[in-house]
């Protein structure tokens, strides 16, 4: 399988984000932000960091996606900032 970048992702992807919550891509859009219906205390559609997402579910399996160098810069200043 070729690389999975956040930016790849299409609407209805499932993913896995970084706090351990599953989450539904609801857009087709790239960058920092990906708009998705979120399944966690409660089910709530939001924007997410696009470097929060860690995994996507292909079939049954998961698999580790990549972020761009923009995202991790991104992931780099809000971490100093304490976020």
């Amino acid at each position: 399988m070729s690389e999975l970048f956040t930016n790849n992702l299409k609407r209805g992807a499932r993913v896995l984000l970084s706090n351990g919550w599953e989450a539904d891509i609801m857009d087709n859009m790239k960058g920092d932000t990906r708009l998705a219906r979120v399944y966690g205390v409660y089910d709530e559609v939001g924007s997410v960091y696009s470097h929060d997402i860690i995994k996507t579910q292909v079939g049954s399996s998961w698999y580790d996606v990549k972020h761009t160098p923009k995202q991790i810069k991104l992931k780099e200043q809000l971490s100093r900032m304490g976020f």
